[in-house]
């Protein structure tokens, strides 16, 4: 078995099946597949994948019905710093690149694992501002909300921390190499809803602007009949990553890349408007797998990566933190 045997479609941003990979012949043919697609685009998209259609129709379900509520009803799950809760229309922007950019048109709520902490064991997750150290707050409504959610969470989890072994695998590591950078991971759940665009954006106005995920790794839920995300190829070519039915979409942040010491790229990408006859709506679930927040993730020895191509250190939670105060900056005035 070879990674083409799992490579249900070839390019840019493969679809891989991850059904292969409770064998130990499927897991080298994925690993295989995996460093391939990490080393192009660092984006790959997975079928085979074991989550239940069920849960992830549920999952859409409840968290469309929370979107739709009236906005009186949401601002009780009101936003705190960063991804944690309700976040109104416009909260977001691309400045954790450091770009001045309009905010991007979406709604947000975003829980943490650590969340359901007690006080006392949150204080313990760093001295730095940090969103994954606040409670959950969750809406009251609807009423299956939070339990779907949670169990979406346990369920996703499993599923990046077999994705991380195989990713172990891939650079020619023991499957259980990260296992001790993941094993008090401050992870989040996001979902951001984007509504139907009645006035035109402002000039360079996005749904999601340009932006690389600064964590592990992301397992995204996309809307199976609405595309938007694109991934950058070059220096100005966008590729479509089209919403496979049943799929989720995985792709590396910074420092996974910064661990592979560059081998591995963390690309940028965006979510694109809509034509202006198109009165759509659009969810995404992005689950955000994070290490640790004092992992030191620094370059591993990697024998494909040259001597000096990067040897940056950094703690896990302060750049996290960092990227995720600018993330979250007051929109400057233009």
């Amino acid at each position: 078995m070879d990674q083409e045997s799992v490579t249900r479609v070839d390019g840019y941003v493969p679809v891989v099946d991850l059904s292969a990979r409770h064998s130990a012949p499927g897991r080298v043919a994925l690993a295989e597949a995996i460093d391939r697609a990490c080393r192009t685009s660092g984006f790959f998209v997975i079928v085979g994948h074991g989550v239940p259609r069920e849960l992830i129709d549920r999952m859409h379900t409840v968290t469309t019905a929370f979107f739709t509520l009236p906005d009186a009803e949401k601002d009780l799950a009101a936003h705190r710093p960063g991804f944690s809760g309700f976040r109104r229309s416009g909260g977001t922007t691309a400045q954790s690149l450091d770009r001045r950019t309009p905010p991007d048109l979406c709604e947000s709520f975003g829980t943490h694992v650590t969340g359901e902490l007690s006080d006392r064991e949150r204080e313990d997750l760093g001295d730095y501002w940090a969103t994954w150290k606040l409670a959950n707050l969750w809406p009251r409504e609807p009423a299956d909300f939070k339990d779907t959610w949670q169990e979406y969470t346990t369920v996703l989890h499993a599923l990046a921390a077999d994705l991380l072994r195989l990713c172990a695998r891939a650079l020619g590591l023991d499957e259980e190499h990260f296992d001790d950078s993941f094993d008090r991971h401050v992870s989040s759940l996001v979902a951001n809803y984007y509504y139907p665009q009645v006035d035109a954006p402002l000039p360079g106005q996005l749904r999601r602007g340009a932006h690389t995920d600064f964590g592990g790794l992301t397992i995204l839920y996309q809307q199976d009949d609405s595309g938007g995300l694109q991934v950058l190829q070059g220096q100005d070519a966008w590729r479509d990553v089209h919403a496979v039915p049943g799929s989720f979409v995985i792709n590396i942040g910074d420092l996974m890349a910064l661990w592979t010491g560059g081998r591995w790229v963390s690309t940028m990408h965006r979510v694109v408007n809509p034509d202006r006859t198109d009165a759509s709506s659009r969810l995404s679930i992005p689950f955000f797998f994070q290490p640790n927040h004092d992992a030191i993730v620094e370059p591993l020895p990697l024998a494909s990566v040259p001597d000096g191509q990067r040897h940056e250190t950094v703690i896990a939670g302060e750049w996290m933190a960092m990227k995720t105060q600018k993330l979250f900056a007051p929109v400057p005035s233009q």
